[in-house]
């Protein structure tokens, strides 16, 4: 499992370009901070309140002043910006992030997104998802494909939304794919899966790309 986690976050880090200011959601989207690509420089900004996030932190060599989104002890780089909420969520609803990467519990072809709520459970709240999705310029959401062997791309969400037709990309262990007006477009597909394993595990119908080409690692 962890190994599908890494490489999930591994190909995330791979979209980001040279001055990018990228937000990182709690769970799977802070290992991303561990795999940005040498030769490039990303401001990682952390929603609880600051902007020049690096790697998770070493065990052993943890600051307990320095915490991502998620709670998990992590590191800055030298410039780190710190700042209170309201300015943290000035930068996001002002239209400054490049891209979002957060987690789903369930994702529609259309770009409707489900991460924040599984009615009858105790949940601490939305959180920054629902300004995120939307301020953000790119929502990249990095997930396994299914739960428990169901899938998690959907024809139709069926938990609560967080909002609607916000997600641009979904990148999984399987697969990259793009939501497009004409629907879910298949844009790479890794070699440890057949396009029928990868079809047979989503449930609406896949667009497979004339472009289609294997995961990059």
């Amino acid at each position: 499992m962890g190994d599908l986690k890494e490489r999930i976050a591994k190909r995330c880090a791979k979209e980001f370009e040279d001055g990018d200011f990228v937000n990182l959601g709690i769970g799977l989207p802070t290992q991303v901070s561990n795999y940005i690509p040498e030769g490039i420089e990303v401001v990682l900004h952390s929603e609880n309140g600051f902007a020049g996030l690096d790697a998770l932190a070493a065990p052993g060599s943890e600051d307990v002043d320095i915490i991502n989104a998620g709670g998990m002890y992590a590191t800055a780089v030298d410039h780190v910006g710190y700042f209170d909420t309201a300015t943290s969520f000035g930068l996001v609803r002002g239209g400054h992030v490049k891209a979002t990467v957060l987690g789903a519990m369930e994702v529609a072809e259309n770009g409707d997104l489900a991460n924040w709520i599984v009615p009858g459970k105790k949940v601490a709240g939305m959180g920054g998802a629902m300004d995120l999705v939307t301020g953000a310029e790119k929502c990249i959401i990095v997930m396994l494909h299914t739960q428990k062997g169901e899938p998690k791309i959907l024809k139709k969400c069926r938990l609560p939304l967080t909002a609607e037709k916000c997600v641009n990309m979904i990148i999984t262990e399987m697969g990259v794919m793009e939501v497009k007006e004409e629907g879910l477009v298949l844009k790479e597909l890794h070699p440890d899966y057949t396009l029928e394993e990868i079809k047979a595990a989503t449930e609406c119908d896949l667009i497979i790309s004339p472009d289609l080409k294997p995961m990059e690692e």
